[in-house]
Parts: structure tokens; sequence; C-alpha cells
């Protein structure tokens, strides 16, 4: 089951690997509806099982993506304190009950900027799902990866990235988040800007 955002890495995922089963979480952040929106219509498009789950974590959030301002300790201004931890936890758990062996995500080699974005944290995260009942996986097929070498390697066509929603901050882009300039980096590598 693909852990699908509606932002650009994982839309390419979803073209590149074809999961039977994707979820997108809208846990209270300030851009969900687009998020929802844009994982709805790309899991149509590619004919993949689509659920949404909603569990509200507005009062846990700091950071750009909660609507608030982040703390001193924040790694980056939309740091949501445990936010990758809380979502893939919550995915296995639907794994579990929907019979999926696995939890995919679209960490990317540029992502451990995060601690919950290294490599380390995939491996004990995916030790830690193991050792309980299901023995889910987690699979990182992107971690050795850009968003440019992803969105190549997955051969997702622009039309389909072009549903993404990658902005922090609204749910209209913005222009000037860190997801959304990432976006318009990404198009403008690939030649689509």
């Amino acid at each position: 089951m693909l852990l699908l955002s509606g932002g650009m890495d994982s839309i390419a995922i979803a073209h590149w690997i074809r999961p039977r089963l994707a979820l997108t979480v809208d846990y209270g952040q300030v851009c969900a509806l687009a998020e929802t929106r844009a994982a709805a219509q790309v899991a149509g498009e590619l004919g993949i099982s689509h659920s949404t789950l909603k569990v509200d974590l507005t009062r846990m959030g700091v950071g750009r993506l909660a609507g608030a301002a982040p703390l001193a300790m924040s790694p980056t201004p939309e740091w949501w304190p445990f936010r990758n931890q809380l979502l893939v936890t919550l995915a296995a758990t639907h794994a579990i009950k929907s019979g999926a062996d696995s939890v995919v995500i679209g960490t990317l080699s540029t992502d451990d900027a995060h601690a919950d974005g290294s490599p380390d944290f995939v491996k004990t995260m995916d030790a830690l799902l193991r050792m309980q009942e299901g023995s889910i996986r987690l699979i990182t097929p992107a971690l050795q990866l850009d968003g440019v070498e992803l969105a190549r390697r997955s051969g997702a066509p622009r039309e389909l990235l072009g549903y993404a929603h990658s902005c922090h901050v609204s749910n209209l882009p913005c222009g000037r988040c860190r997801g959304c300039l990432k976006r318009l980096d990404t198009l403008s590598a690939l030649g689509w800007s």
C-alpha cells in the first residue's frame, strides 16, 4: 500500500510501481483538501484503490504545515514533530486491516533535512513494523533518488504530475514555500516549466 500524499514524489511512485492500494491521510495539515483531491485524482487515473483517513492532529502540529509558528528546534519551517512516524504508523494500521504486507513511502535522498526522512529512520521504522503483528514492511523505492531522478525513473507523464499539490501553507500554491519551490525546480529541471 502506498502512502499517497498528493505531492509530486508520491504521484511519481504511484505511476512507477502501480500499487493495488493507496492511502491519503488528512492529519490536520493546512493543505489537506488540495492534497486529498490530487491523490484521489491520480489514484483514479491509475486505477488504484484509494482510501482517505482523517485524523485531527491540529492541536499537536507546529510549523507552516499546521498554520503555526515553527519551534526553535524546527529543522525547517514546515516541520511537524514526528509526522512521518505518525503517518507510517497510521498507514501500517490501515495496511493490516486491508490485507497489505507493506507500506510504501516517497522518501528521497534529499529528505534527510528531517530526521524522519533519513535512511536510519527508514531502517528503524521498517524493523519496528516487522517485529509487530502483521510483520509489515516499510518500502522506500526512491530513497537513493532526488525528485528529478524519481520523476524521470518513474516515467510519470507531465499531465499526471500536473495534479500534484506541493504547497505547505495553502490549498492554493503560494509559489514561495519550500514545497512550491521544490516543485518548480523539479519541473524546470525536467524542462516542463
